[in-house]
C-alpha cells in the first residue's frame, strides 16, 4: 500500500469514515473509497463497479468480486465500535476495562475533574465537559453505545437526550423502573418523541442478578453487546 493511500485511510477511520481499498488482484492497484463514493489511488474505478464498492462498505462485508474479466478484492475498513460513558464514577471504573476487553473503544465523560482523573480511568479517553456539550463534539454514530451512569438528572438527562437524536446503535441508562418512570416523564416534557424514549434501555443491562459493580458492568456489556450482534446471532 502506498503511503498516500495509508495516510489517507488511517485520517478515515480517525474521522469515524467508513472505507473500502479495493485491490485489482490482476494489477495489484489499489484505490481507496469512501460512502460519498470518493476516490483516492492508482486509478479510478469504473462507474459500473463503483455501487459493488459502496454496497460492500454499508453492509461491512469484505470479499473478491469480479467484474468484467477483473477480479478485484474489497477490504472494507469501519470505523471502530465505541462506548461513551457518561459519568466517571465506580461503575463505571469496572465497564470501561471490561469494553475495552470487548474491542470497543471507550471514552468516559464527565465535567467533574476530580472523578475524571487518569489514575481512576488508566488508558482511557477521558472529557470534562459537559455531556451534551461532549456528544455533540463527539457524533455518536450507528457503531456507538451511549451508556449514563450518574444517577443524576442533571448529568443523565442532558446525555440522553442528545444521544437520542443521534444514530447511536445503544443509549442506557442507570436506575431502577420507578427512576426510569420518573425520566421518561421528564424528558417527555422537555420534547423528546415516544420513538425516541422507546430507544432507552433502562433499567441498563441484561437481568441476570447483577449485583456487585463488576458483575452490573458485565450485564451492561451484554446488553450492548446483544444490540450490535443480536440481529445476526438470531438469523
Amino acid at each position: 500500500m502506498k503511503a498516500r493511500i495509508f495516510d489517507a485511510l488511517r485520517a478515515a477511520l480517525a474521522d469515524r469514515r467508513a472505507v473500502a481499498l479495493v485491490t485489482d488482484l490482476g494489477s495489484g492497484l489499489q484505490t481507496l473509497v469512501d460512502l460519498d463514493g470518493r476516490q483516492m489511488g492508482d486509478v479510478a474505478l469504473e462507474d459500473e463497479f463503483l455501487p459493488q464498492v459502496l454496497d460492500a462498505i454499508r453492509e461491512n462485508r469484505s470479499g473478491i468480486v469480479e467484474f468484467y474479466e477483473g477480479r478485484f478484492f474489497i477490504n472494507v475498513h469501519p470505523p471502530a465500535n465505541r462506548l461513551l460513558i457518561v459519568g466517571a464514577v465506580h461503575l463505571a471504573q469496572a465497564l470501561a476495562p471490561a469494553a475495552r476487553l470487548a474491542g470497543l473503544d471507550v471514552t468516559v465523560i464527565d465535567p467533574r475533574a476530580a472523578f475524571a482523573t487518569p489514575e481512576r480511568f488508566p488508558d482511557t479517553v477521558l472529557v470534562t465537559d459537559w455531556p451534551d456539550e461532549a456528544l455533540a463534539a463527539l457524533r455518536p454514530d450507528a457503531r456507538t453505545a451511549v451508556v449514563a451512569l450518574t444517577h443524576d438528572p442533571k448529568f443523565d438527562d442532558p446525555a440522553l437526550t442528545a444521544a437520542l437524536s443521534t444514530d447511536a446503535f445503544y443509549v442506557g441508562v442507570l436506575g431502577g423502573r420507578k427512576n426510569q418512570a420518573a425520566r421518561l416523564e421528564r424528558l417527555r416534557g422537555q420534547g423528546v418523541s415516544e420513538a425516541q424514549l422507546a430507544r432507552i434501555h433502562g433499567p441498563v443491562g441484561l437481568d441476570i442478578g447483577a449485583v456487585t459493580p463488576a458483575e452490573i458492568a458485565i450485564s451492561i456489556l451484554a446488553d450492548i453487546i446483544l444490540a450490535l450482534r443480536g440481529a445476526k446471532w438470531k438469523a
